[in-house]
């Protein structure tokens, strides 16, 4: 729902701005079928294996955090 807070539009006013208003939305709803949905960063597996895996050594377990 839309509510004019301040001011009085006319009728040709509030019904451009909702049609602006719905052909945003329109526009940012329309997915086409079958297209894959874009993948979060933190679930991006190619931003895990781009560090190198920790060499041995008496404080590697400190080296196990994954900055990102």
């Amino acid at each position: 729902m839309i509510k004019v807070v301040r001011g009085n539009p006319t009728p040709e006013e509030l019904a451009a701005a909702l049609a602006v208003v719905r052909a945003r939305a329109a526009a940012a709803s329309a997915v086409p079928p079958g297209a894959p949905t874009p993948r979060d960063s933190w679930s991006d597996p190619s931003r895990v294996a781009a560090h190198s895996v920790p060499r041995p050594g008496p404080a590697s377990w400190t080296r196990t955090y994954w900055p990102g």
